[in-house]
């Protein structure tokens, strides 16, 4: 079925739940640092949270980004990263630097 095919509805649940995929994925892969993912892939953790309060104020649902990025992390921000932030080398950081100059648009 191509995606012409799906209606507005049916795309929206598939689309959320490959959202909701996603963060459980991210949730579960701990050892994969958001600074990894920014130097990859040019978004994390926080952006996805961001994204969700943004998506929230357009559609004018009250959501905070430190709530939103609760939603991804599974835990308060500050919490995942006593836990499981490790400081990040020279390397990572100039990758991160480099990918996210990428992303202006």
């Amino acid at each position: 079925m191509s995606d012409s095919a799906l209606n507005s509805a049916t795309r929206e649940a598939l689309e959320a739940a490959a959202f909701r995929r996603l963060v459980a994925h991210l949730q579960h892969r701990t050892d994969v640092q958001n600074v990894d993912l920014m130097g990859i892939g040019g978004f994390c953790r926080n952006c996805l949270g961001d994204w969700l309060a943004d998506a929230a104020a357009e559609a004018g649902i009250p959501l905070d980004k430190a709530s939103a990025r609760e939603s991804v992390y599974g835990m308060p921000q500050a919490e995942w990263k006593a836990r499981y932030q490790t400081d990040a080398t020279p390397e990572q950081l100039a990758r991160m630097a480099e990918s996210v100059a990428r992303n202006a648009h």
